[in-house]
């Protein structure tokens, strides 16, 4: 027997077939878009639950120096002090639950219109990177809780920007 070795990149890798065969090429890759970025959304709102979760067992959250974060929230999942483990299980899986389905929908947003942009204008440029990046970020402003006209704005224009951004240095890198 030959032994193989695999590395994560080449299983978290594109062109390889992927994991589903939906019929069609831009829904497979949706799908895996959706699932690898629901796995990461899911593993972040756990991880950062746990941060907060020690500092505050750890007691440096007082004010005894610990460095502020600006902008942070104290604590994301503040459900979490239920009367029981059952209603800190829950409400945990519920904000997990709904951070995953907001990363698997950017990733599967973006991905399917870098894709059908491709496809349809025949090409891969900074265009379509802008186009899909600034269409992901309205999908992601409008998932949040409390949407203004002007958050939806500033996640399409940071959405754009972000991806054209990444679209031009891909090149140079």
């Amino acid at each position: 027997m030959e032994a193989r070795t695999h590395s994560l990149l080449n299983e978290l890798n594109f062109d390889k077939g992927g994991f589903f065969d939906l019929g069609h090429p831009l829904l497979n890759r949706i799908a895996e878009s959706f699932i690898k970025a629901a796995g990461i959304g899911a593993v972040q709102a756990v991880s950062r639950e746990a941060y907060f979760t020690a500092v505050e067992v750890s007691g440096l959250d007082s004010g005894n120096g610990a460095p502020e974060i600006p902008g942070a929230k104290k604590h994301r999942f503040p459900e979490l002090r239920g009367a029981t483990n059952r209603n800190s299980l829950e409400a945990m899986v519920k904000s997990t639950g709904k951070e995953s389905l907001q990363w698997g929908l950017a990733a599967g947003v973006y991905s399917g219109l870098t894709y059908g942009l491709k496809e349809t204008r025949g090409a891969h440029d900074w265009k379509n990177s802008a186009v899909a990046g600034a269409i992901t970020g309205v999908a992601l402003a409008l998932t949040s809780d409390d949407t203004s006209h002007e958050q939806i704005v500033q996640c399409a224009i940071t959405g754009a920007a972000i991806s054209t951004a990444a679209n031009l240095l891909s090149g140079i890198f």
